[in-house]
């Protein structure tokens, strides 16, 4: 019986020993949601993505934001200068949601959207990458599809 409970209290042990950690070295993102897929002129639009961060070291760096049009593709553009990541905690297996923000019109204290540029409602979807101090960068993630109504 002393047999049986070592071996169990062991394998236990081993087992428990070689799980893998949570996290990675790399940070990961994962696209929860975004507010609305219809988005109409002066509103806003909220993406939610949730990272982890095994180093803790992606505070000050930089989102690589791309949004990419289904038709008219001279509405895409490329936008990392406004997503910073500073309230994220600088600590070791850190994890978190961000909420990234966007007005379609103009207003002092959010990114902007433009209206389409051709002559019709803007299908796109946006695409998220993170990459920390160390250089390491995260998967990229995609939105759902949104349609932008041309004012």
């Amino acid at each position: 019986m002393k047999t049986k409970l070592l071996i169990v209290a062991l394998t236990t042990i081993f087992v428990t020993a070689c799980s893998k950690d949570k996290f990675g070295t790399k940070p990961q993102l994962t696209f929860k949601g975004v507010n609305t897929d219809v988005l109409y002129p002066n509103a806003v639009i909220e993406f939610t993505l949730h990272y982890t961060d095994k180093d803790g070291d992606i505070q000050n760096t930089q989102f690589y934001i791309e949004k990419i049009t289904k038709n008219c593709t001279l509405s895409n553009f490329v936008d990392s200068s406004h997503y910073t990541p500073m309230d994220v905690p600088p600590k070791k297996d850190a994890e978190g949601d961000i909420i990234i923000r966007y007005l379609y019109g103009i207003a002092d204290g959010y990114a902007t959207i433009t209206g389409p540029v051709c002559d019709e409602n803007d299908t796109c979807v946006f695409r998220f990458a993170l990459k920390d101090q160390a250089n390491n960068s995260s998967d990229t993630v995609t939105s759902s599809q949104i349609v932008i109504i041309k004012n």
